[in-house]
Parts: C-alpha cells; sequence; structure tokens
C-alpha cells in the first residue's frame, strides 16, 4: 500500500480506493494505521513537515525566551497584544505559518494557527489518507502548544447540513465563494472560459473546489461562533487571499467584519508583501503612491534612488538578475532594435507591441474592468489588427511561460487567428528575443496588468491598459474604461500617434513609481516562504527579536498583527536615516 500511496489518486486500483472509502468511515482505523504501519511518520513525503519538526523545539525556547520581555523587543514603542488567527494550508505555507506564529508569540501577541492539512488542491483525498495526513499534521504541530494552539480544521465538528449544502451560506458569501473557486479552476488549469455545468475537467474541478472552499468556510465560521465574544480574533492573517481555502478564509472573515491581514512573497528575498481588509494580490498601490506624492522631500526621487532603479532595469535589460531579486524574465539579453527587426522580419511600417501576462496568473485573475477576462481581450485585440495592414502587430509571449504548465498564449491568440497574416507577429516564451528590443522599435504598446506596460512608459512608449493592474491610472498610461473608449484609442494612435507620445514628467513620473513599487511597497522581512529553513539559518528567531532584528523588520510585525500601514511615518523614518 505505502509504494501505491507515494502519489495519491494515481496507481491506486479501484478495489485499494474502495477499501480505503471503507475504512476512513470506521473510527480511529485511519490514526490506527499510520501509527502502527508508518511509526508516526509522514504519510507522503511531499507533505513531510520534516524541517518544521526539527526547528520547532528551539523556535519555541526563543519565542518563550523574547515573551519574557517583549518591551525590549520594540524599544520605547509599546505593543498592543492582539489575538491573532493564522489560517495555513499546503506544507510550505504550514510551516511559514508556524514560524510567523512563533514570531508574534514572541512579540506578546496571542497566535491561533488554524491550519488545513492539504498536499494539493486540485485533487480529492478519500478520507483515510486526509485523517491520516491530519494526524501526522497534528502530532507535529502539537509542538506549538506552549506559546500558542495549533487546530486542524478538519477537527473541527460541523452539523451534517452545514457542511454537506449549501442552504445554510449567506447568499453573500456563498456568491463570493463561488468567484474563490472560479479563480481556483482558472489558476489550476490555466484557462479562463469553460463552461461550470457542463460533464467537463473544468466543471468537476470547479464543483470539487466550491466544495472544499464551502467546508473550510463552514469550518471557520462554527469555530468563531464557539469563542467567547472578548476571545475572538482581532485580526485574521492569511497567504494570497485571492484563490483556495486562503481565499474563502478572507471572504468568510470580512463577511463576518473582521480585519484581515493578507501577505504574499514576489520576486524579491527579504521582502512580502501586505494587504489590509484587501487582496494583497491586487497590488493596491493607491495609498503608498498617494504618500509620496504629497510628501514634500519624495514627491523626487534623489540621486541614490534614481541610480538604484536605473541598476534594475539596465538588469532586466539584459536578462541579469540583480541584488535580492530571484527571477530572471528574460532569456536573451539585448541585441538592439534594428537586429531584432531582422530576426523578426519586419519592415517599415510601425511596430505595435502587444505584451502579454501568463495566463490565469494569479496577477491577472480577476482583473478585468470592461472585459470578460484576459483571454477575451487578448483576442478581440488581436482580430481588430487583422485588417490594419499599414502597421506590424508584434505579439510578444511572456517569457515567465517557461516556468508554466498550461497551455500557452499563443494558443489563445491562434483560436482567434487560425490563419496568422504576415503583418500579424508571434513571439514565442522561449524565443531567442529580448522585449526590451521590441520597446525600443515600438510605435506605442498594449497591455493587460503586466509590469512591461509600465516599463513601456518608462522607455517613453505610450501604453493603452486593458487590465486593472497597479499602475494604472498613475498619471503615464493610458486608462480606457470600456470597449468603445479602448477601440477609439487604438484608432487615434494609429491614425497620429504624436498626440500620444508621453511627455518628459511622464517618463519621469513612470521611473518615480517604478521606484516606489519595486522598493517602497514591499516590505522588509526575513522569510520567504519558499527557502524557509535556509533563511532561518540567517535569520534565526532570536535575531529577528532582538532590538536589531526588530529595527529592520518591527515595522512589518506590526502591520501583520493588524496595524494599518502608516507610509507617511515611513517616509518620514527613511529622511531620518
Amino acid at each position: 500500500m505505502d509504494k501505491q500511496e507515494r502519489h495519491p489518486g494515481k496507481n491506486q486500483t479501484g478495489a485499494l480506493s474502495a477499501i480505503k472509502t471503507v475504512l476512513g468511515k470506521l473510527p480511529y482505523t485511519a490514526e490506527a494505521y499510520w501509527l502502527l504501519r508508518q511509526q508516526g511518520r509522514a504519510p507522503y513525503a511531499y507533505f513531510s513537515l520534516q524541517g518544521l519538526e526539527k526547528h520547532l523545539p528551539s523556535l519555541r525556547d526563543q519565542a518563550l525566551a523574547a515573551a519574557q520581555h517583549p518591551a525590549a523587543l520594540e524599544g520605547d514603542t509599546p505593543v498592543e497584544p492582539q489575538r491573532i488567527v493564522i489560517f495555513a494550508m499546503l506544507r510550505k505555507w504550514i510551516e511559514h505559518a508556524a514560524l510567523l506564529g512563533m514570531a508574534l508569540g514572541g512579540l506578546g501577541h496571542k497566535p491561533t494557527l488554524l491550519y488545513l492539512p492539504y498536499a494539493a488542491w486540485d485533487k480529492h483525498l478519500n478520507e483515510f489518507d486526509q485523517r491520516r495526513q491530519n494526524a501526522y499534521a497534528r502530532k507535529v504541530l502539537s509542538q506549538t502548544a506552549p506559546v500558542f494552539p495549533s487546530i486542524s480544521m478538519l477537527d473541527i465538528k460541523l452539523e451534517s447540513a452545514q457542511q454537506e449544502s449549501r442552504q445554510s451560506m449567506p447568499v453573500e458569501l456563498l456568491a463570493s465563494l463561488q468567484d474563490v473557486a472560479l479563480r481556483d479552476t482558472q489558476y489550476t488549469l490555466q484557462i479562463e472560459d469553460f463552461d461550470l455545468q457542463g460533464d467537463t475537467p473544468a466543471a468537476h474541478l470547479y464543483q470539487m473546489r466550491l466544495e472544499y472552499n464551502l467546508r473550510a468556510a463552514n469550518a471557520f465560521l462554527a469555530w468563531i461562533n464557539d469563542q467567547a465574544p472578548d476571545q475572538r480574533p482581532q485580526v485574521v492573517l492569511t497567504p494570497n487571499g485571492s484563490i483556495l481555502e486562503m481565499g474563502a478564509l478572507y471572504q468568510a472573515a470580512r463577511w463576518l467584519g473582521l480585519p484581515v491581514v493578507t501577505y504574499e512573497f514576489g520576486e524579491q528575498r527579504d521582502r512580502i508583501w501586505l494587504a489590509h481588509n484587501s487582496q494583497v494580490m491586487l497590488q493596491e498601490t493607491g495609498d503608498l503612491w498617494s504618500a509620496y506624492q504629497s510628501h514634500p522631500g519624495s514627491q523626487q526621487l534623489s540621486q541614490q534612488e534614481l541610480d538604484r532603479i536605473q541598476a534594475l532595469y539596465a538588469a532586466r535589460h539584459n536578462a541579469q538578475l540583480w541584488q535580492n531579486f530571484v527571477r530572471q524574465w528574460q532569456g536573451t539579453p539585448r541585441q538592439g532594435g534594428e537586429q531584432v527587426r531582422q530576426a523578426l522580419g519586419l519592415d517599415d511600417r510601425p511596430v505595435i507591441l502587444l505584451a502579454a501576462n501568463v495566463i490565469c496568473d494569479s496577477l491577472t485573475l480577476g482583473r478585468q474592468i470592461f472585459t470578460a477576462n484576459m483571454t477575451e481581450w487578448l483576442q478581440r485585440t488581436a482580430q481588430s489588427f487583422l485588417p490594419r495592414e499599414n502597421v506590424q502587430l508584434v505579439i510578444r509571449i511572456h517569457p515567465g511561460e517557461r516556468y508554466s504548465k498550461g497551455p500557452s498564449v499563443a494558443e489563445v491568440v491562434r483560436a482567434a487567428l487560425p490563419e496568422i497574416p504576415s503583418h500579424i507577429h508571434l513571439v514565442q516564451a522561449l524565443d531567442p528575443i529580448n522585449t526590451y528590443d521590441i520597446i525600443q522599435i515600438a510605435e506605442f504598446g498594449l497591455a493587460y496588468t503586466t509590469t512591461v506596460g509600465m516599463e513601456m512608459a518608462m522607455s517613453g512608449v505610450p501604453v493603452i491598459l486593458g487590465g486593472a493592474t497597479h499602475y494604472r491610472g498613475k498619471g503615464f498610461t493610458c486608462d480606457p474604461t470600456t470597449w468603445d473608449e479602448f477601440d477609439r484609442l487604438l484608432d487615434e494612435m494609429l491614425a497620429a500617434p504624436e498626440r500620444y507620445r508621453l511627455t518628459r514628467d511622464q517618463v519621469e513620473q513612470a521611473w518615480r513609481y517604478a521606484y516606489r513599487f519595486f522598493f517602497n511597497y514591499p516590505c522588509p522581512f526575513p522569510w520567504h516562504y519558499q527557502q524557509v529553513w535556509k533563511e532561518v539559518q540567517t535569520w534565526p528567531l532570536s535575531r529577528v527579536l532582538s532590538a536589531e532584528g526588530q529595527a529592520l523588520f518591527g515595522r512589518t510585525f506590526r502591520y501583520l498583527a493588524g496595524e494599518p500601514r502608516h507610509y507617511l511615518a515611513e517616509i518620514e523614518a527613511e529622511q531620518a536615516l
């Protein structure tokens, strides 16, 4: 049985599945099997919490020691202890959440970890295997008890009607959870259009995701209802907040009116994205931008700041890593605009660059403004160029597709253009073409939410946006809100591109915003969830909770504990250095 169970759902005979179904309904069978046959180890290698189990005793001791002297951690700034619920699912997020709980406990807060011991989100796990994973996770996480309780949401008892049906779910919350399930399906299969009611893999996955999201939300609501009023959480803390059970918990908490902090990690080490009462993947930078634009000493970049963003931009142009950025999006260094003209067979007609996103990347889902989704925008925009033979459209597939397993944007384009005419060029993700060389020769650009749209403006190239991206409305892009307005802008730009050339101030505005987005929007943080135990070696908990660590990360931990972000205070702190 053990060999066959290395990958649940694969290589399992019907007889084995039937046996597990029966055993899963019998009390203590799964737990007894786990204890006797697997001797308390991880049921599956991919759900091993070995790193967490190894580090928890030391983390617990460091947190308890720090909690005895919380005033020393914050200097003269007192911290009001908060009751914080941290939610996590999947192995890496559970490990990271446990570490985060230890840090918050060491700072004097009162965390509680609610978790779901799932190893995957796109496959149904039978009750027998689910109970074994639950028993294993419960055993490992029991070590957090001296600092904070850890509670499996599978152990929260629900009424049968509450668990099995949607009738007890408030209509508004149910609609939100259906939206989450839709995003889950899009994110997992990397397709945007599918029939929710059809007999298809996408429809089945949607129904499964909705079922799991309903269970998670109901379990959370049941747990909240069991808490005494003075013991209910003051803050809910969850990764992401947009997809999977993380999105379900976010929606349930907001429906209850509880403050929620969502967090994620981008391409920078030592940095974390945070959002208060919002989904962090929306990257809402309005308050950040307003604060820096209104502060007299921060309306312009200093020479040091300008040098820094120029160095980052140069590295991105030349397919190089830079400082703490860990992902290299371009695979080919710059060769120059004329070289790319020759490589793509472009002539002297104006070049329009359409920079695509990765399909169903979490930074594109739910970003529609006047379109049904990004797929519709791509297809309709590409089709609009069919009769425009006086220009050349270059559709640049996002180089990030090399890290993706789903269908390519190229398939989406070919569905709209079965025969691609000679004046429309499709540049694949792995083609040895540098996107910035195309920007150099482009008359203007089209983008949905990709950061390339911002970088076009930084290069002085006008750009029309199709989606709700973070740099929309910042003063250097064209931001239509209807298809009619989008089509009108496209016609006008093609007819008289000189009318839309960016002014010097707009280009400088783009550079200022890019600096704020890359360097001021993320918060300093010691542990990226993808390599948490490696980074704990550099930043052990005791060091993070020391005066040294709090000088660097203290403000971030206050935000994680629910304190609204104070951009003006951050600006004053920067200027004091």
